[in-house]
């Protein structure tokens, strides 16, 4: 099993940029695709993006294509979410989730098997 602990998120400027991390413990974060997502206020939970096990494959949101990146380091059990550009519309809370069933990329919020608490993001205007 892995437990995901989220951190870096905070109140930053349109335009601004914010690095988000989530750290890993459990022999399986290694194998596992890496997803995050996010939540505003009153919506559900929306598709942010994901790494592959090793790092070699992402697939993103249209919404953030181009402005955000995921890598990860495996040897510090860590996965990164660097976001530029940020828009009022990117506030909300963001979660990391892991998936270690070996779907490829997946982006279906049931296909993940853990779960961190979350990180509260707000991009003011």
């Amino acid at each position: 099993q892995v437990q995901l602990v989220e951190s870096g998120g905070g109140l930053v400027q349109a335009g601004g940029s914010l690095r988000l991390s989530c750290a890993a413990s459990g022999r399986t974060f290694s194998t596992s695709s890496i997803g995050w997502f996010r939540q505003a206020p009153g919506k559900e939970r929306e598709f942010v993006g994901v790494i592959s096990w090793n790092g070699g494959n992402t697939y993103y949101a249209d919404s953030v294509k181009g402005r955000f990146t995921i890598s990860r380091d495996n040897a510090k059990n860590t996965v990164y979410l660097q976001m530029n550009s940020l828009e009022p519309e990117d506030t909300a809370v963001y979660y990391c989730a892991a998936e270690t069933s070996g779907s490829y990329l997946p982006r279906r919020t049931t296909s993940y098997d853990a779960w961190g608490q979350g990180t509260q993001v707000t991009v003011s205007s």
